[in-house]
């Protein structure tokens, strides 16, 4: 499934969209045969934010949940892949999610290292974003990345999201971590 996802020019007439580097970026809805970009994706450098990396169990825990919750309708992850890697690059989802009490959404990604600065990661948060909107969500959706990681930070801005400011954010029990607080409302025009 080729989607528009923003921070770049729209090429085709499926909808993709080009990163800042110029990459050409679709979302494929996570299915079965992802888990192994799930493992992939489990190293110290990308799940610094989770608490640190899994063991292969709860990886393959976590990919069960990202099925089942996909299967109720509660969430969306996405395979995102670009020319010549359809096996994936990273991933981008969202997910049911409660903030100050009400209804959202929130929202994660994650890039391997080797594509990191292409635009990927922005284009793929914008993609997820138009396909949230276009699915008939309206609920704001945030994204709650460490007040020190910059290339995240700087992903919510790219992507449009607005910062309403730090926030101590639970990620998993027991595990709480310093983030800035960014929100997009999908319910808002788009411009």
């Amino acid at each position: 499934m080729r989607v528009p996802s923003g921070d770049g020019a729209r090429t085709g007439v499926g909808g993709s969209w080009l990163g800042e580097g110029m990459t050409d970026v679709a979302l494929e809805p996570w299915s079965d045969d992802d888990l192994d970009l799930l493992r992939r994706a489990n190293t110290p450098e990308l799940m610094d934010q989770m608490g640190g990396p899994e063991t292969d169990e709860q990886v393959i825990a976590r990919h069960a949940r990202y099925l089942r919750l996909q299967a109720e309708g509660t969430a969306n992850q996405f395979r995102i892949t670009i020319p010549g890697h359809p096996e994936g690059v990273g991933m981008v989802g969202y997910w049911q999610h409660e903030h100050g009490g009400e209804p959202a959404l929130e929202s994660g990604w994650s890039v391997e290292a080797e594509y990191r600065g292409m635009g990927i990661a922005p284009a793929a948060v914008r993609a997820m974003l138009d396909l949230a909107r276009a699915s008939g969500e309206v609920l704001t959706v945030h994204a709650y990345p460490r007040v020190d990681n910059a290339a995240s930070n700087a992903v919510c801005r790219k992507a449009g999201f607005a910062l309403l400011g730090p926030l101590e954010f639970e990620v998993k029990p027991g595990i709480v971590l310093h983030t800035n607080d960014w929100a997009y409302d999908l319910a808002q025009p788009v411009s």
